[in-house]
């Protein structure tokens, strides 16, 4: 969409998921981007600024495949199109798709606004030996048409001139009225009634109409209509449904598809396959293998930990670990020659610099991680996964679209509860959402970093791989239990649209890998420090606030030792241990800050086992690590599951649950190995 605000331009682009939208929103914008949530919901868009043009403001809005309210994402895309009276939308196109995208194409046209078509992937439409008659295809819509590469930035410039010159002049749409028989009949019979109430509310006709004929609760909400016009429309929907055979979605879709296939035989040449859609099938034959699939995604994650914390992430971090040192050192002795008072001394180095300092030590391996899962989501590789976990998803309760977000877990939790809303059944919903924490969040990967260089460091992948590979049958396990216990029934069937195979742009996972590593300094400056500074004041005064000389006699001591026995079964009832799993619900990270502030050491000292040997064996590390993996989440996990649980007692009831789990494994794991021999 494109509209003047307070003297800026608003530029906001509608398309299917896959179509390549996101990747011309980065080519449009460069790194000026906010990412935020619509008012009142957990939808996100992303803004930016034009590069070429400051004062054009482009929004990206979720991609959809209607306008259908099926979603919160379709919802909240309508309702900003039908609301804000943009002066100009953006219709991004997957041309090596058309027939699908065209789709949504022609919903958004009965919205009687100013539109643009970008016909995106061009290049491999044409490469395939397919071709589009561009002038007729507009002719015919009515709308302006420009061709574009998003990833090889050919055509922007022609679609943001094309763009704005329609803004400016408020071209509309030519109306086509590609209806016929009884749909035709239907819709225009129910455009008729409602007119009068559309025009007083400034709604589209043909959409309004149509929707109601959908069914659509929100549009006969907004129109205030009558039990007399409700039992009208309910009346002519029925008689189009016996004259047609079938129901009214089917009908409707019946009547888009027949417009676009006999469109696209006026309009579109199509050769065969494009290179990419011939080299997925290829691809695909190994990689979603019923044989074969899983093992790779196993092998596949096995060389990303190995590269991450054994090569790359590992030598970048010692790195950026001695650089910290070297800070802190000049730090220290900065406040020693100011004649600062010990207390604030103290403060400064034991407190900010050492829970920061250690933290940020580990970017480089987050970095390194994202980028890896970064490279496969851009290939497609990341769907393909959902599709073969589906059926083994299925067996134990839930459908393959639950894999989304418990892929997304690995990630954060937060935004992974939030994506649950796109489960269309709220019993897949819930029980996804309760299994969400046993998905190792990259928070955890601090923990796991400094615990492996210390006591596992020539078995770092497999270890760390075993920690996920845990977190997964977890919560396999957790699933059947509440599908045969709390949610019984079958899960809703998986449909979902896997994306051919492309080559990874390197703007867009630089763009993704930027993103996680600022929100990760955000929280090192933010979550971490404050939790720094409470962990500091607690382990320096006790309950009458005098300060002390050993953190023994501490606030936080008193804490942990009334604590430390609940873990002692599982080998680490020290109340060093038992303080750090509570001041790690404020964030996983502030685990690692808060050995490293209570025992005074940074990094270096914590991987050489001069403080975590004097808590820990490698036995009862293997234990702690297992229950971090499992135990409950941050608290902002906790506040999300509550907004979308809808329930304080639910989410207590969980916590109680993954406590137990997690204080359960912890104990068999130690148990276990002191059986083996292990110390």
């Amino acid at each position: 969409m494109i509209k003047s605000t307070k003297g800026k331009t608003r530029s906001t682009m509608v398309g299917n998921q896959n179509s390549g939208k996101s990747s011309l929103f980065n080519k449009l914008t460069g790194s000026s981007q906010h990412v935020s949530n619509f008012p009142g919901t957990t939808i996100g868009k992303t803004e930016g600024k034009l590069i070429a043009q400051a004062d054009i403001k482009i929004i990206d809005l979720p991609g959809i495949y209607s306008l259908s309210p099926n979603t919160p994402e379709e919802i909240v895309t309508r309702d900003l199109l039908l609301r804000d009276k943009p002066n100009a939308i953006i219709n991004i196109i997957d041309t090596t798709n058309i027939e699908r995208s065209l789709y949504l194409s022609l919903q958004v046209m009965e919205l009687n606004l100013p539109m643009i078509i970008a016909l995106n992937m061009m290049d491999e439409f044409v490469t395939s030996g397919s071709s589009i008659d561009f002038q007729k295809l507009q002719d015919i819509l009515g709308v302006p048409v420009v061709p574009i590469s998003a990833n090889k930035s050919e055509g922007l410039d022609e679609l943001i001139e094309c763009a704005i010159k329609l803004a400016t002049a408020n071209t509309l749409p030519k109306r086509i009225d590609f209806c016929s028989g009884e749909t035709h009949r239907a819709i225009h019979t129910v455009a008729h009634l409602i007119e009068p109430k559309v025009r007083a509310k400034g709604l589209p006709l043909r959409f309004s109409a149509t929707k109601l004929i959908e069914g659509d609760e929100l549009i006969a909400e907004e129109l205030q209509l009558t039990p007399n016009e409700v039992d009208i429309i309910a009346h002519v929907t029925d008689d189009m449904e016996k004259a047609l055979d079938t129901d009214r979605e089917a009908a409707l879709a019946d009547m888009r598809y027949s417009y676009i296939e006999q469109l696209c035989s006026d309009t579109v040449h199509k050769a065969g396959e494009t290179v990419a859609q011939a080299r997925s099938h290829i691809i695909d034959k190994y990689l979603t293998n019923k044989y074969f699939s899983i093992p790779i995604f196993i092998f596949t994650m096995g060389l990303v930990f190995w590269l991450t914390f054994n090569v790359i992430g590992a030598i970048l971090s010692k790195w950026l670990a001695v650089v910290i040192k070297d800070v802190t050192v000049y730090a220290d002795n900065a406040l020693d020659a100011s004649g600062v008072s010990a207390p604030i001394h103290s403060l400064v180095i034991e407190g900010a610099f050492t829970g920061i300092g250690t933290t940020l030590s580990f970017l480089p391996i987050i970095v390194t991680l994202f980028f890896f899962l970064s490279l496969l989501e851009d290939t497609g590789y990341m769907s393909r996964i959902a599709f073969v976990m589906d059926k083994l998803l299925r067996k134990i309760g839930l459908s393959g679209c639950s894999v989304v977000p418990m892929l997304c877990g690995f990630g954060c939790s937060v935004p992974a509860i939030m994506s649950t809303r796109n489960l269309t059944s709220e019993r897949d919903r819930k029980m996804t959402i309760i299994l969400m924490p046993f998905m190792s969040c990259s928070t955890k990967l601090t923990i796991y970093s400094v615990f492996i260089a210390a006591f596992f460091p020539d078995h770092a992948a497999i270890v760390m791989l075993s920690l996920y590979l845990l977190g997964i049958l977890i919560a396999v396990i957790s699933s059947y239990l509440l599908k045969i216990c709390v949610y019984k029934g079958n899960p809703v069937p998986f449909v979902m649209e896997m994306p051919a195979y492309r080559l990874p742009v390197a703007k867009n996972i630089l763009m993704d890998v930027k993103e996680k590593a600022i929100d990760f300094i955000n929280r090192a400056f933010t979550v971490i420090f404050l939790a720094s500074i409470v962990i500091w004041f607690l382990q320096n005064f006790d309950l009458r606030f005098n300060m002390v000389t050993s953190a023994e006699d501490s606030i936080i001591a008193s804490i942990g030792m009334m604590i430390a026995p609940f873990f002692a079964p599982l080998g680490f009832g020290h109340w060093h241990a038992a303080t750090a799993l509570v001041t790690g619900l404020a964030g996983k990270e502030v685990v690692v800050s808060t050995l490293a502030v209570l025992t005074g050491a940074g990094q270096h000292d914590l991987i050489s086992l001069v403080a975590l040997g004097q808590i820990f064996t490698p036995l009862s590390a293997a234990s702690f690590l297992t229950f971090i993996l499992l135990y409950i989440p941050c608290v902002a996990a906790l506040t999300t599951m509550y907004r979308e649980i809808g329930s304080l007692w639910q989410v207590f009831l969980i916590m109680c649950y993954e406590v137990a789990i997690a204080w359960v494994t912890a104990f068999l794991v130690y148990r276990v190995g002191l059986l083996l021999g292990f110390q």
